[in-house]
């Protein structure tokens, strides 16, 4: 039986609950075919569009009530994981369940340690919540927040987004996986946190890619395959020009050329397929598959997606 980290993106689950629920049960119906192919899959999700609502939903409310206060990023983050978690293991357990299958999905809330030195930290650059006036903004850096200018739309507010070191529940997703059950893991890209003194862990206001979390996880667990979805079936060199070319397959060393080359477009393609090749390279004979979730059945059999190797 072949162990797999499928992770979702974010964006796939909509932008409100009444999207996210629909959402999720229709990405259900594609994971409980896997599970019925025989896969142990551990899930793993991103939260960009959910962990800015919630972001922007607590700054607001904390300006109309002066007892409430601007929750720290790394909270941000593990809400997220509790609401599109909940939803996510319900709807599979359901779908699961009408198959006559069951089984057990639990999310886990999930810390991912990164380096209080990684230079992420010297230039957040990631943009959460909503757009404000100059002069609100001014009064947000006196609070402690980066704030940037958005192309002339206003000012956001920005945090790092380091890399993963490791995951701190991995052992916790391990023991389940091993008693026959589903986790839902590193929602988000985990909670990011910091060592302290000794073994003490601390949230950092940031984001940690989930497609790179999801790579970390995979490497820990000892996955067979790493799944990242988006929204096309293969990945592509020379996309949207007349030479465009899909790859049903790319060694460790082709994946380093095409992202040298510039072929993967950052904030898109790009963290994908280095995330892919971190686990790759992570381990003898581990194998990282980009696709989309209605072709990721067909991509585990060979027969659609790309291959990284």
């Amino acid at each position: 039986m072949k162990r797999i980290v499928l992770a979702l993106g974010g964006n796939a689950l909509g932008d409100n609950l009444h999207e996210q629920m629909i959402a999720v049960k229709s990405a259900a119906k594609a994971i409980a075919d896997l599970i019925e192919d025989g896969f142990d899959v551990i899930i793993t999700h991103g939260n960009g569009p959910q962990v800015g609502m919630i972001n922007l939903a607590m700054e607001t409310a904390a300006k109309f009530d002066e007892h409430l206060f601007y929750i720290p990023m790394s909270v941000c983050v593990a809400l997220s994981q509790g609401y599109i978690g909940y939803d996510i293991q319900n709807a599979l357990r359901e779908e699961l369940l009408d198959r006559g299958v069951d089984k057990p999905v639990a999310t886990i809330i999930t810390q991912t340690l990164v380096d209080e030195n990684d230079p992420a930290f010297a230039d957040p650059s990631k943009p959460i919540g909503a757009y404000y006036p100059e002069d609100e903004a001014a009064e947000m850096i006196q609070r402690g927040y980066d704030m940037k200018e958005d192309a002339g739309r206003g000012w956001r507010r920005v945090v790092a987004s380091p890399k993963p070191i490791g995951i701190v529940e991995s052992k916790t997703v391990l023991a389940l996986l091993e008693a026959g059950q589903i986790p839902v893991a590193v929602g988000g890209g985990g909670i990011p946190v910091k060592k302290t003194e000794g073994r003490h862990l601390k949230g950092t206001s940031a984001v940690v890619d989930k497609d790179f979390a999801s790579a970390k996880l995979a490497e820990e667990l000892n996955a067979d395959m790493l799944v990242i979805l988006t929204a096309v079936e293969k990945v592509a060199v020379n996309f949207g020009k007349p030479d465009q070319q899909w790859l049903s397959e790319m060694s460790a060393e082709d994946a380093e050329r095409y992202i040298a080359e510039g072929h993967f477009a950052p904030g898109s393609m790009l963290p994908k397929v280095e995330a892919a090749l971190e686990f790759v390279k992570s381990g003898p004979d581990r194998k990282a598959l980009i696709t989309m979730l209605s072709k990721a059945r067909d991509g585990l059999a060979g027969k659609t997606g790309t291959v990284i190797h």
